[in-house]
């Protein structure tokens, strides 16, 4: 971690990406004995830049961590029925231990019957019904990557959630919805935005920890927040070829206590708990102790 003169900690992805994937990577050796490796698949829709960028990342960590990967790429044009049919066969791969659909999808097949037709056993980024039912209740083996980084990075810094005032940006499937969960489960008081929310600055005000996950530029200032507060950014968005998170960064580190940078915050250690989750769907799958 670096420390300013104002006392801020900017937070350190890489090196908490590192441990999990020497965890992942320690967990994939002991498997090898055993003729088995866990293998990630990755389906993209689309040449979408941003998300080659990303999938490129996640080859990379599956090189680290000793497991295989695989990308299935398909024109942006394809039809939904087409697209279900491709992830029905490409799940018949017994060696397959985590399969995800790399998001955004094109409009019109983004929607349940696309992400419920992968398997809930590999589905490490837990987008199943399934998946988010059992996060829900709490009998969940895996936890979606990015709401597990965000609570993986404040458990690293050291900080209690129960009872704290949680106020999350954004309600969207990947991040803000099941980060609210994990959230509740852990005792904390959460509060979610969204587009209609009225008065988010008081919002965040009030809040002891504030988690973006929204995806537009300097969407928290830092009259948005007080002195002290920890600042968790899982927004990422493009702006003329440079990747920015939702908080203006600068202004806003001056304030916090704690906050994490865009890029080389919870990206990595997402990348990290994908390749974990794999390795842990590897261990359930094939009934290894």
């Amino acid at each position: 971690m670096v420390l300013f003169w104002h006392m801020t900690y900017i937070i350190d992805g890489k090196k908490i990406a590192t441990k999990i994937e020497k965890e992942a990577a320690k967990q994939a050796s002991l498997f090898n004995a055993k003729k088995i490796t866990p293998k990630l698949a990755v389906i993209l829709v689309g040449d979408h830049k941003p998300s080659i960028t990303y999938i490129n990342r996640k080859r990379q960590a599956a090189e680290r961590v000793g497991a295989d990967f695989t990308l299935h790429q398909f024109p942006k044009n394809i039809a939904k029925q087409d697209l279900i049919n491709a992830i029905t066969d490409i799940q018949k791969d017994p060696a397959l231990t985590g399969l995800i659909i790399q998001l955004p999808l094109p409009e019109r097949l983004y929607n349940s019957d696309v992400l419920n037709t992968i398997n809930p056993a590999i589905d490490v980024d837990c987008l199943t019904d399934t998946n988010i039912g059992k996060l829900v209740m709490k009998t969940n083996v895996i936890e979606p990557p990015t709401p597990w980084a965000v609570i993986k990075t404040l458990k690293e810094i050291k900080r209690k959630l129960a009872g704290k005032n949680i106020t999350i940006v954004g309600a969207g499937a990947l991040v803000g919805k099941p980060l609210a969960i994990m959230l509740v489960n852990e005792l904390a008081s959460v509060t979610t935005c969204n587009s209609y929310t009225k008065n988010l600055k008081k919002k965040c005000l009030e809040a002891d920890i504030i988690i973006s996950a929204v995806g537009k530029k300097n969407l928290i200032t830092a009259d948005m927040i007080k002195k002290g507060t920890i600042v968790i950014d899982t927004g990422i968005v493009y702006v003329d070829g440079k990747m920015n998170g939702d908080v203006d960064f600068i202004p806003v580190s001056k304030k916090a206590s704690f906050i994490t940078p865009t890029p080389g915050g919870i990206g990595p250690i997402t990348v990290a708990k994908l390749l974990l989750n794999t390795v842990i769907c590897a261990k359930k799958n094939n009934k290894v102790v």
